[in-house]
């Protein structure tokens, strides 16, 4: 928020993302309910890693195959973002099901954490993410994966870094960050 307690054009946008992510998360949750609960963090990782190496090869081939474009995939990563940042905060709990308003919430915790870390960051570096290309951002995420399986490789001990949970946050915001991007590419095309 501003000064004006007023939401900035950053926050509008990544709420506008994030509703969209919630939405098919919770369509899916009617279909699969929490199936994910069964889920190692190095298994959603490598989800993770499934999405954004299909598209780098997207980005990289200029075609695809598969009709799904990569936007979805950037939802996959954002939605099994927070999917591991529940999961974290839940590694010591055996609840396998939850209620909609539960999940809701552990949902909204998870996006409420992140957006803070985004708005002070982006406090900062003055919303440099803005002029990044969506393939840099597609890198970053890339990094951040291969950062991430070597903590967990690591049983999660580092040194001077970050744990996991650090690393998914910026997963994610790097993933709105390149659908806001896109959004906003697809806005200028057809003017």
């Amino acid at each position: 928020m501003n000064r004006d307690n007023k939401p900035s054009q950053t926050e509008i946008e990544y709420r506008q993302v994030i509703a969209h992510c919630k939405a098919l998360f919770d369509k899916k949750n009617k279909d699969y309910g929490t199936s994910w609960r069964i889920l190692r963090l190095s298994s959603l990782t490598d989800q993770i890693f499934i999405k954004a190496q299909r598209i780098r090869s997207i980005q990289e081939k200029g075609t695809q195959k598969i009709e799904d474009g990569i936007e979805g995939e950037f939802i996959g990563i954002i939605n099994y973002c927070i999917i591991a940042l529940i999961q974290k905060s839940l590694e010591n709990s055996e609840q396998t099901e939850f209620s909609n308003e539960e999940l809701s919430n552990l949902y909204d915790y998870q996006v409420n954490q992140t957006l803070n870390l985004l708005l002070n960051k982006n406090h900062d570096y003055g919303e440099a993410w803005r002029d990044m290309r969506v393939s840099s951002m597609t890198d970053l995420i890339l990094m951040k994966i291969f950062r991430t399986k070597q903590i967990e490789d690591n049983q999660g001990v580092t040194i001077v870094s970050e744990g996991v949970e650090a690393n998914y946050q910026d997963m994610l915001n790097y993933a709105v960050f390149c659908l806001i991007q896109l959004k906003n590419l697809q806005s200028n095309n057809q003017q």
